[in-house]
């Protein structure tokens, strides 16, 4: 009998599992066949998930008419410097309010997750005036600000949580050989949390990424303007490539998937950790 339930459950657990699989990863592979499907083959009644044709004519033309690959970089530009400084940042924040004597830390904390709850679109306007003002429109800086403030509240919380669960006899062994409040955190703290940086870096980059509204407000030029708005910038009045759109949307999900995929072990374990007290 307890064999029996026992494989009972492990099939509905499985199944569950492709359920999730099928909800999750469903229309990315719909999106990324109809990346090589023909615009006629897209408009038919009975679509086909399997390309018949098949065709690279969308990546063509997203690369090559439509210049994807500026977009590209001036996102990688854009979320390689927002991951950086929310890792700086953000783990000077973490490490003094977790390991160092801060009156009300809490407190702070509060504020800095507070900081993320408001909605952007009533920060739009203000920062866009803001940002005008400094004169920094169409440029990487004022994109790296903004996206720097939207990504650090959670970095912050992620790394002190992940700091807390650190013993604090590391601390006193640290000071007993003469290491500075620098040194513990460069050479002891940071290198034991990081499973910790691997997910909250991630999780910057992503959001840096895949950030549309900031970027289509402060850019105006493809020089400066990233992937969403650059996908967006695809579509005119009376015509909507959809087989375009598709191809750029699969070049800019997958790098995420990979990344995700390799370092999974180091995401898992950052989630999980920070949110267990030793």
């Amino acid at each position: 009998m307890n064999d029996t339930r026992s494989i009972f459950q492990s099939v509905m657990i499985y199944f569950g599992a492709f359920l999730i699989l099928v909800w999750s990863a469903g229309p990315f592979l719909w999106q990324f066949s109809t990346s090589f499907q023909l615009d006629r083959a897209l408009t038919e009644g009975t679509p086909s998930l399997i390309p018949s044709p098949f065709t690279l004519e969308h990546y063509y033309n997203a690369f090559i008419e439509k210049g994807l690959h500026h977009y590209l970089w001036n996102s990688l530009v854009v979320s390689l410097a927002t991951t950086a400084l929310c890792l700086i940042v953000g783990s000077l924040a973490a490490f003094a309010l977790s390991r160092l004597d801060v009156k009300g830390r809490f407190g702070i904390l509060t504020v800095i997750l507070s900081v993320s709850m408001f909605p952007q679109i009533a920060l739009v306007g203000p920062l866009y005036l803001l940002a005008s003002d400094l004169g920094l429109l169409d440029t990487y800086t004022a994109l790296i600000i903004t996206y720097l403030a939207l990504g650090l509240p959670l970095v912050t919380w992620v790394l002190f949580g992940y700091f807390e669960t650190l013993p604090r006899e590391i601390d006193e062994a640290a000071r007993m050989d003469g290491v500075g409040v620098i040194g513990l955190l460069w050479h002891i703290i940071l290198p034991m949390s990081l499973p910790s940086l691997v997910t909250t870096g991630l999780l910057a980059f992503i959001t840096a990424w895949n950030e549309f509204l900031f970027a289509l407000a402060f850019t105006s030029d493809s020089g400066t303007q990233t992937i969403p708005v650059g996908i967006a910038n695809f579509t005119n009045q009376y015509y909507v490539p959809w087989g375009d759109i598709a191809a750029a949307s699969a070049v800019v999900t997958v790098p995420l998937i990979v990344l995700v995929l390799f370092f999974q072990r180091h995401i898992i374990e950052g989630l999980t950790q920070g949110g267990i007290k030793e």
